[in-house]
């Protein structure tokens, strides 16, 4: 579902980024800090909570539900009233409909969060992979159509709308839920105490990861902030594909067996050695070859991304241990040591903003490689007392892949002196490091490459 979408989505957003200038994604990357954020305060935390919760009814999905479109309700009234005041503080007159236009997503994402849940609850992971393929396809059809027509960023605001409505509205007839008339005080306690330290970890993170967007709007350019945002977005594709798709089910199946944390213990290192054993290899080789990847795909006009592609492909190679260590602990029900985690690590990361700020964009972007490579050991911590995983087993389960990765960069790297045009290189670096990664990994007989190899190639 995630590669599937994920694909149609990355084609479509090239196609669209090649016909539209980098200034009018910078203004739907403006509106889109408002909508994460606004999307988190609808979602609560509560998903996570029906996910984590043992057993379920159909009262606590209601619940949820009708409290989420009422969370919708207000929030969008808010934007609807402050999206003036927004495009003033922006500078970008624009803002104000696109603003009150894109607003109406909230609505959809009230609705999906507990379509979502239900499904990951349930493990049908084959009616997201229907909805959501389904509505990528369409939406992004409709959205180069109104590019190619000179719609502008107005082809980007109904790309984003199209894609959510049909997404909710497939997956409301592809899965049996539905909600009932009943609110249940007690379900709503019980999921709010677990989800409201979820939701402010989640709020946490978001301030600090769109503070950086808006700094950028406000103190440079909205041209800027789309080659930042872009430039985030590749290397974030490339490793979401891979991280969130295992994420997804790590969640649910860690919660069933929270009882027992040997099993817990051994799905985690399972996760870290399969996680990294892919994404280390796809965030090298995206480092070394995204000139020539840019120039192919977006065109010169988009070349200022490169150091972006660069500088996050560094950051995101820490994110497979992080991301499994915090599911564990969020599955075994310690939603308040995520909490106490984040804070602790946002004050570092409100250091680490305000002195790169100062310096430039570029700085800004470096400064989130160094706050991932302090927060590895913050968020690794937690599990060497709830799960005895000490840091020795965690850096023994994934230096492997990652000195693989650095000695296919290295063949990869060596082909940067035989340049026959971009198109044709890109494709010679690529067959590189897909061979030279293969023959280095059955070469040293890394374990995670031969449980994946047996698991494909096993025969019933």
């Amino acid at each position: 579902e995630k590669c599937s979408v994920q694909g149609v989505s990355f084609i479509v957003t090239v196609i669209l980024a090649r016909i539209l200038s980098p200034e009018e994604y910078g203004i739907v990357a403006i509106v889109t800090i408002f909508l994460h954020f606004s999307n988190i305060l609808i979602e609560g935390g509560f998903s996570t909570a029906l996910i984590q919760k043992k057993g379920y009814a159909n009262k606590d999905f209601s619940t949820i539900f009708y409290f989420s479109l009422l969370v919708a309700l207000a929030i969008y009234i808010i934007l609807f009233i402050g999206s003036g005041a927004i495009a003033s503080f922006f500078n970008e007159q624009q803002l104000r409909m696109v603003i009150k236009v894109l607003g109406i997503n909230v609505f959809f994402c009230a609705i999906n969060s507990i379509q979502k849940a239900y499904v990951s609850k349930k493990m049908l992971f084959k009616k997201m992979f229907v909805s959501s393929l389904a509505s990528a396809i369409i939406s992004g059809g409709i959205a180069i159509f109104l590019a190619w027509k000179g719609w502008g960023v107005w082809a980007l605001v109904f790309y984003s709308i199209i894609s959510q409505t049909l997404i909710t509205a497939t997956m409301w007839f592809t899965v049996r839920w539905r909600p009932t008339l009943e609110f249940s005080t007690q379900s709503f306690k019980q999921l709010f105490n677990f989800g409201w330290k979820i939701m402010t970890t989640h709020v946490i993170i978001s301030i600090f990861t769109n503070i950086r967007s808006i700094i950028i709007s406000k103190f440079y350019t909205a041209t800027m902030l789309a080659y930042f945002d872009k430039g985030k977005q590749l290397p974030g594709l490339a490793m979401d594909n891979i991280n969130s798709s295992i994420q997804t089910i790590l969640f649910p199946v860690f919660s069933e067996a929270q009882e027992d944390k040997n099993r817990v213990k051994q799905m985690i290192r399972r996760s870290i050695k399969t996680n990294s054993l892919f994404v280390f290899p796809m965030m090298v080789a995206l480092a070394l070859m995204a000139e020539n990847l840019v120039i192919t795909i977006y065109t010169e006009k988009w070349i200022a991304m490169v150091p972006y592609i660069q500088i996050f492909a560094i950051s995101y190679i820490l994110m497979p241990m992080q991301l499994a260590n915090i599911e564990a602990i969020k599955s075994l029900g310690y939603s308040n040591i995520t909490l106490k985690l984040e804070i602790i690590k946002k004050m570092i990361e409100a250091i680490i903003l305000i002195i790169s700020s100062t310096i430039g964009v570029i700085a800004i972007a470096w400064g989130v490689v160094v706050y991932n490579a302090i927060c590895l050991f913050i968020n690794l911590y937690p599990n060497t007392k709830l799960l005895k995983y000490s840091l020795y087993e965690q850096l023994h389960d994934f230096l492997p892949q990652l000195f693989a990765s650095l000695l296919m960069g290295v063949c990869i790297f060596s082909t940067k002196f035989m340049y026959l045009g971009n198109l044709t290189t890109l494709f010679i670096q690529f067959i590189v490091g897909l061979a030279s990664y293969f023959i280095i990994c059955k070469l040293f007989k890394l374990e995670s490459f031969e449980y994946i190899y047996k698991s494909i190639t096993k025969k019933k």
